[in-house]
């Protein structure tokens, strides 16, 4: 199981270099990068992103030998788009003498989503044929130079702006370092196939796209009322709170999707739509049977979290920010990677669009009630209320209807049952002092909700456990 191994790395690193960056820039200018960085993911959303997803939709390595035009596409469009963005990161550069600071600063979010696009598509080609051994390589690279290179030029400069090309920079390096282990046989598909394939890619992905930058825009757009409100260093409080618990259960969600969504594309592959949407009503499961004690457990370790970890210029604001967030960001976590893949393996994703604009409605309108009586707090109030808008109307439209997924309803209650059972015992814990809270309360979530995930075999994690154990079974594709 390569693919999580490497989420799992990469998660530890991230925290490590969003804490350390932190202490390093301070609230002001840590709030300046987490804008720019924003920046530069709402580019990679906007240009790459559906891109990424048609070739985690339609590459496979059956495709990869039968239907060679697909990828041949996809190099195309991506190669398209990242001279576009260049000379896009040029024109910044090339201003300026006339708009100073910002310019470089838009200038090296440009260049950083190019890195970014091109890494996240290096990835999803390795997920997409299952070589789990290349994307693990894949990630540790990009993780160890993001390391290095972030940090480093952190410690030397103290630029915000700096540190948004060093992350470009780690991103695309480790990219070209790996890529030669994906490139597959030159193909020029005829005009025709080309213009039909680039249709598929649009209509597939411009939903997901569309979506995902309204998720992006809105901490962005959070961040900024909260600058306005409280200035950067309030924005910076924010910005590591939102941070830190987006890469928590985003990389622990995306560490799920990125195998258990291929495996529902090639059980379509093999036994037709039917085959592919039991598939996704069992991944379902298993990324509740995850999320949801992973959620409380983090609550449960906050304040030891914060009494280690975090720097102590934002200690306090961590858990000011972070405990109304917490059920936005598992919401989040659930459309993702829960509840888009049922219309992404139908290829009609249009209801994905229709709830991120319904959950931007709920947010703005919170906003404008809560950020005025309430500050940083009902801002942070008003982006939770956004993701359980946009979380509850898609999963109306995914579960009901006449062609609605049958729900593993026993794996939800039971994981609700095992996560309850968890939280009641590490209650007690969360009071001893820090060092001693923190590996208690961890070893007691793992043991309590390990014992019930194995005693009632919650979306079969036990029997799969069991099945990979075994010595006369094939080994699992990773």
């Amino acid at each position: 199981m390569a693919v999580i191994a490497a989420y799992v790395v990469n998660a530890a690193l991230n925290l490590a270099l969003g804490l350390l960056l932190a202490d390093i820039l301070g609230p002001a200018d840590f709030g300046r990068f987490a804008l720019g960085i924003a920046g530069s993911v709402v580019l990679t959303t906007l240009f790459f992103e559906w891109l990424r997803l048609s070739a985690t939709r339609f590459y496979s390595e059956r495709v990869r030998g039968e239907e060679p035009w697909i990828r041949a596409m996809l190099d195309r469009a991506y190669a398209t788009t990242a001279l576009c963005l260049l000379g896009a990161a040029l024109l910044c550069l090339a201003g300026r003498p006339f708009a100073g600071p910002p310019a470089t600063l838009a200038a090296a979010a440009v260049g950083t989503a190019i890195g970014i696009g091109f890494f996240d598509y290096q990835t999803t080609l390795a997920r997409a044929r299952f070589i789990g051994g290349l994307y693990l390589k894949l990630v540790l690279v990009k993780s160890g130079l993001a390391l290095i290179l972030m940090v480093g030029t952190a410690w030397a400069t103290g630029d915000a702006t700096a540190v948004i090309a060093a992350a470009g920079v780690s991103q695309f390096l480790a990219a070209i370092l790996i890529h030669r282990g994906l490139t597959d046989q030159p193909h020029r598909p005829e005009a025709e196939r080309r213009r039909e394939m680039l249709r598929i890619f649009i209509s597939y992905g411009l939903p997901l796209i569309a979506a995902n930058v309204v998720y992006q825009l809105l901490p962005f757009a959070n961040r900024s009322a909260i600058a306005a409100v409280g200035g950067f260093s309030e924005s910076g409080y924010f910005s590591l709170a939102s941070d830190i618990g987006t890469r928590i259960f985003g990389t622990l969600g995306a560490a799920l999707d990125v195998l258990l969504f291929q495996i529902a594309v090639r059980a379509e592959e093999e036994g037709g739509r039917g085959a592919g949407e039991a598939q996704v009503a069992r991944n379902l499961a298993v990324v509740a049977a995850l999320i949801l004690p992973s959620a409380a457990g983090f609550w449960a370790v906050l304040p030891a979290i914060e009494a280690i970890a975090v720097p102590h210029a934002f200690r306090g604001h961590f858990s000011e920010y972070v405990l109304p967030m917490l059920p936005g960001l598992v919401a989040f976590a659930a459309m993702n990677y829960a509840l888009n893949p049922i219309f992404q393996i139908r290829r009609r994703t249009m209801p994905v669009i229709v709830a991120a604009l319904f959950g931007a409605l709920v947010n703005a309108l919170a906003l404008l009630a809560l950020a005025g009586p309430f500050g940083g707090y009902g801002i942070a109030v008003a982006q939770t209320l956004g993701f359980l808008a946009a979380f509850g109307l898609l999963a109306i439209l995914a579960l009901s209807g006449p062609v609605r997924i049958a729900l593993p309803w026993r794996d939800l209650a039971t994981a609700s049952a095992a996560t309850l059972a968890m939280t009641v015992a590490v209650w007690p814990l969360r009071t001893l002092a820090p060092w001693i809270a923190l590996p208690v309360c961890i070893a007691t979530g793992i043991a309590v909700y390990g014992a019930m995930v194995w005693l009632l075999d919650i979306a079969g994690l036990r029997s799969a456990v069991m099945e990979r154990l075994r010595p006369s079974a094939p080994a699992a594709a990773e």
